[in-house]
């Protein structure tokens, strides 16, 4: 089986520092999180833009291309509502290391981001969502469902689609948390890959508590059959889980320095 997927986090307009990076279109910023990540075990980059309504089509390739020459055609997931800076973002991309992801389709407004997967041959995370936070784990898997049929009848490869049941916040929504694991239980019955957005996971929660609520949960949704994650890699507690959780479900031998590998 193969390993987990670990898609890197930091790379995000939310962040000051990155925001001010692309505004400024300054590389050091940038770069030195790639590497972090990299070198903390990220196999994907997850590249933020946010809307960029203004000039999202030249953020995205020149970020793409400043990352994939940096870090030898590093893959890259291609986090944006703007469709323009994703297709832009794909027209500079090299894919010797891997597809780009795109990040991320709905069966909402977004769908038409799964015509932009079909036309370019790219992967894209697909939120079993549509108006808002689904109510249940059915309707969950009924968007699951209609963006599977949508990506089938254009000619995507059920595997190059990772649907995530929307991880939601612990705070103030516990009550949810179950129902997204068994949606990821069934979606991985149906044959499919999974995906989420860990962190949402623990937002909210004391500093000292989230790197536990974000291992724990992780472990528990990779028993249900997650095999990809939008994760912070610089979180050691977080990155050992994942591993030893590979470990143990085969995806990796075991060796005594397994944690090292």
């Amino acid at each position: 089986m193969d390993r987990f997927l670990i898609i890197g986090e930091r790379i995000h307009c939310i962040s000051p520092v990155i925001r001010q990076a692309i505004a400024d279109r300054n590389p050091a910023p940038i770069l030195q999180r790639a590497k972090e990540q990299l070198d903390a075990g990220a196999v994907y980059l997850d590249l933020n833009i946010g809307p960029a309504e203004r000039d999202g089509e030249e953020v995205m390739a020149w970020a793409v291309q400043l990352l994939q020459n940096e870090f030898d055609n590093v893959p890259i997931c291609l986090d944006t509502a703007n469709k323009k800076a994703i297709e832009a973002g794909i027209r500079v991309y090299n894919r010797s290391k891997g597809k780009p992801i795109i990040n991320s389709a709905d069966a909402g407004p977004r769908l038409g981001l799964l015509e932009v997967a079909a036309a370019n041959d790219a992967m894209a995370i697909a939120l079993c969502a549509k108006d808002g936070i689904p109510s249940d784990v059915e309707e969950r898997i009924t968007y699951c469902t209609e963006m599977l049929e949508k990506a089938m009848m254009l000619g995507i490869d059920p595997m190059d689609l990772l649907f995530d049941p929307l991880f939601l916040v612990i705070k103030g929504m516990q009550e949810k948390a179950p129902e997204v694991l068994e949606t990821i239980r069934q979606i991985t019955e149906m044959g499919l890959r999974t995906n989420a957005g860990l962190s949402n996971v623990s937002n909210g929660a004391p500093k000292h508590v989230r790197p536990i609520i974000d291992a724990t949960y992780c472990a528990m949704a990779m028993q249900c059959g997650l095999t990809a994650a939008i994760v912070n890699p610089c979180d050691h507690r977080l990155m050992e889980t994942i591993k030893t959780c590979d470990m143990i479900k085969g995806n990796m031998l075991y060796a005594d320095s397994y944690l090292e590998l």
